[in-house]
């Protein structure tokens, strides 16, 4: 599971519902320390049973898959390659339309 991930749905969530952390936690019968650290993804631990009992008053779920095989160390340096050029034409296009305003104004 990525804590990271779940953490941020569960932020929006909750902020969604315009709940606090102090009140998710007092409702749940836990910390609100637990409920920042999860919601920052540096929670070290937590039990299915609280994440299933945070997510249900939320109106999230938790749902199993199979894990996607790792990268090998060269499709992520491919991977990276195709983001930074992404990147660098992104940059080029916001560059020349930015310079193509001030030409015309």
């Amino acid at each position: 599971m990525n804590f990271e991930e779940a953490g941020t749905l569960i932020r929006n969530a909750r902020r969604q519902a315009k709940i606090t952390q102090a009140e998710l936690a007092k409702r749940l019968g836990m910390s609100r320390a637990t409920i920042s650290q999860l919601e920052t993804g540096v929670i070290s631990e937590l039990g299915v049973r609280k994440l299933s009992q945070i997510c249900d008053r939320l109106g999230l779920e938790v749902t199993i898959q199979r894990r996607l095989a790792p990268l090998t160390l060269h499709e992520a340096y491919a991977e990276n390659k195709q983001e930074r050029q992404a990147a660098f034409r992104e940059t080029d296009a916001t560059l020349a339309e930015l310079s193509k305003d001030s030409d015309h104004g």
